[in-house]
């Protein structure tokens, strides 16, 4: 028997945890119809029985306030899994349960994963599950899905209740105004058979109390008479409850869950040692961690310890990747006759994708570290500490989060930082955090980081990194304070936040969310990046020189090589790379080199690229950026990864020295026009200039178009107006 198995539960109850438990490699990540929302699937195999275990959003109601809330609602009306796994944490059991409760009400067949458990005895919380069960009429399994303990036993709960009749939906009474009025709303329901084909008859009156909007907005196109009615009758009772009780009636319906929740844990269910004076280990640590004094302190610590871990261990890796892809671009130069194919083939595809995959172990590191932070629980602190300085700049605390997901600890991405804007209430505050999410040192910019300080700065990487990353986070609150103070004014909401406990990071965990973000980075790497690669290199390379300048060329060639003597030219065309050249010979080879030079660097700027590239750059010289930059940086409107990829083409079709073994840091430092200074100018306009197309349309589906192409100008005029300052100033005292 195949049968689809959903997994819901509250954010930070151990939901990923146990899907990852459960699928281990098995498993894959896409989008929700219509939505960028993360859709994960796997398959558990128990019994002869396939399972395919889907991983829903985090979420505390079925209450369609947020996009995630609406995407677990749909899949589960829509998609009918035959099991929902109800993932529970032990230590805030009558929090949890609210979502269990809503579960029931919608009659989904369910079993509960009472996860933590040990959390719960440390807390010296004991929870009769056998009878919290009974009490629910559902599973109740203790787990501790970090451990894998309990795994066989829910699974096998959930293989009996596959096997069983849909149950009925659970019934919670919420007191006489309200019951009255789903008595008579039911009736309306029922006789028109008002979407009684997608949900259950009650649950539908539950929803138009609680003003669903998803419900209210189906209910008009389904039946707009009965609809108003239905709305009436809400609006009625709605009033009523306000005058007599100050009150409405969504609150009312919590109250009554959360009631009967109460009284089902009173029955014996849970039993709770107090200690007044006992500080739980998660309460110990936040004690040093998240003081106001020293906790600021150790967060930068722990982001300087972050860097130096990541370059450190990650510099041999990226010299191995960097010398096999010269290995290959030697291999295929020595292979293929000179023309077109190889232009392609070396410079658009192996200094252009391999320039990006050469960073590959450096990413790796870099999510490795920031899984360990989010995995124990840490990076939730963090936002917690920075709230109080996001206030200050008008935004709020939740935008910390966004910023983190962005690469506000580097190596994030923009995407996913601007769909976690959907957790702010206020649409001012949520429009000031998505439009500069994108200033966040994202795992895309990386490269153009490491690249430059490579080549630049090489004895202090860690220590650069670490200061880029504070000018993105300056950056981005300064500019969030300018658009709250202009465009998006509006007043600051309150921050509240769950803190959820300490965790020991299980390796399994840690592996499979590093090789998930990694993975990610290589295929676009071998597939977005690939096609713009190519894209550009074919702007590099057409319209070729005319053949006068062809033929002109190849005289001065021809001239060069005709004054040397045969002695000379038979040692240059026999030398290998282990063989000292004779003073002549190597005079001709420079000299042979230097007029290669001066042909492929005509070739290119005379290209379609080369054209833009030199009319931009009267005015991207303030900034220090010749026109071989600009064509990189045209390109990293697409993706910034681009901006390495295609550095590394027009530096192998028109460098200086067009040995390909030599790397594209150690050609930056020979070329004329770099230096330190156009290295600083370059990574603060790549921080801050547009984000990279895809963001763009994120922003415009999270928003409107206006704000996506508002983000575009205004983050690239910001962008070069700060490469100027630095420049310009760096010139004027010396550097």
């Amino acid at each position: 028997m195949n049968f689809c198995v959903a997994l819901g539960g509250n954010p930070n109850a151990g939901k990923t945890t146990l899907f990852n438990a459960l699928t281990g490699s098995r498993q894959h990540v896409g989008n929700y119809p219509g939505v960028t929302v993360d859709r994960k699937e796997g398959r558990y195999v128990q019994n002869g029985h396939e399972m395919r275990i889907v991983d829903l959003p985090g979420t505390y109601s079925l209450t369609a306030y947020s996009v995630e809330e609406v995407v677990a609602r749909d899949f589960l009306i829509n998609e009918c899994p035959r099991v929902t796994v109800n993932i529970v944490d032990a230590s805030s059991l009558e929090r949890n349960l609210y979502l269990t409760i809503q579960f029931l009400e919608l009659g989904i067949p369910t079993c509960v994963a009472l996860n933590m458990i040990d959390v719960a005895r440390g807390r010296g919380i004991t929870i009769d599950d056998k009878k919290l069960s009974r009490l629910l009429g559902v599973p109740v399994i203790p787990i501790m899905a970090r451990s894998g303990y309990g795994k066989k036993d829910l699974m096998a709960a959930v293989e009996t209740v596959a096997q069983v009749p849909r149950p009925q939906p659970l019934r919670v009474s919420y007191g006489r105004d309200l019951e009255t009025a789903i008595q008579e709303m039911e009736k309306v329901i029922a006789g028109g058979n008002f979407l009684t084909d997608l949900y259950p008859l009650r649950w539908i009156a539950i929803k138009y109390l609680e003003n669903d909007a998803q419900i209210l907005e189906k209910g008009r196109e389904k039946d707009a008479q009965i609809a108003d009615r239905l709305e009436t009758i809400t609006r009625k009772v709605g009033a009523h409850i306000e005058e007599t009780l100050e009150t409405y009636p969504e609150a009312m319906i919590a109250d009554h869950r959360y009631g009967f929740i109460s009284s089902m844990l009173k029955q014996g269910v849970v039993k709770e040692r107090h200690d007044e004076n006992r500080l739980f280990l998660s309460d110990r640590i936040d004690k040093v961690l998240v003081n106001r004094f020293a906790g600021p302190i150790i967060m930068l610590l722990l982001l300087m310890g972050l860097y130096q871990f990541v370059f450190t261990y990650s510099e041999v890796p990226v010299a191995w990747c960097e010398g096999l892809f010269a290995w290959v671009s030697d291999l295929v130069s020595n292979r293929l006759p000179d023309g077109l194919l190889k232009s392609l083939v070396v410079s658009g595809v192996i200094d252009g994708v391999g320039g990006v995959l050469g960073f590959v172990p450096m990413i790796l590191f870099m999510f490795f570290g920031i899984a360990v932070l989010e995995d124990s629980g840490y990076l939730a602190r963090v936002a917690f500490m920075l709230d109080r300085v996001f206030q200050i700049f008008g935004l709020h605390g939740s935008s910390v989060m966004a910023y983190i997901v962005s690469g506000g600890i580097a190596g994030g991405c923009a995407v996913p930082g601007v769909m976690a804007t959907r957790t702010l209430r206020s649409p001012k505050e949520r429009i000031a955090t998505l439009l500069t999410a994108p200033f966040m040192n994202c795992g895309a910019k990386l490269p153009v980081f490491a690249l430059l300080i490579a080549a630049f700065f090489p004895h202090s990487r860690a220590g650069m990194m670490f200061v880029l990353t504070l000018i993105s986070w300056g950056g981005a609150l300064l500019a969030a304070k300018l658009l709250r103070m202009t465009v998006v004014k509006g007043a600051s909401t309150p921050f509240v936040m769950e803190l959820p406990p300490y965790r020991l990071p299980t390796l399994r965990g840690l592996m499979i969310h590093t090789w998930e973000r990694t993975w990610q980075y290589v295929k676009k790497a071998g597939t977005v990046i690939l096609g713009i690669s190519v894209l550009l290199w074919a702007a590099m390379t057409f319209p070729r020189l005319p053949p006068s300048q062809i033929e002109a060329y190849d005289t001065l060639r021809g001239g060069i090589i005709s004054t040397a003597t045969p002695q000379v030219i038979e040692e240059l065309e026999t030398a290998t790379k282990a063989k000292l050249l004779s003073d002549a010979a190597t005079e001709l080879k420079a000299a042979v080199l230097a007029a290669d030079a001066r042909r492929a660097g005509a070739a290119l700027s005379h290209s379609l690229a080369g054209r833009i590239g030199i009319q931009v750059e009267t005015i991207s010289r303030w900034a220090g950026f010749d026109w071989r930059t600009n064509i990189a940086l045209l390109g990293g409107f697409a993706a910034k990864e681009v901006i390495v990829s295609t550095l590394g083409t027009a530096y192998s079709l028109g460098s200086v020295d067009t040995e390909a073994a030599e790397s594209l840091s150690a050609r930056l430092v020979v070329e004329p026009g770099w230096r330190a200074l156009t290295a600083w100018s370059l990574m603060i306009f790549t921080m801050f200039y547009a984000p990279c197309f895809v963001t763009v349309v994120c922003i415009a589906r999270e928003s409107s178009w206006k704000w996506g192409l508002f983000s575009m100008v205004f983050n690239t005029s910001l962008a070069f107006f700060l490469a100027v300052m630095v420049y310009q100033v760096g010139t004027a005292l010396g550097y």
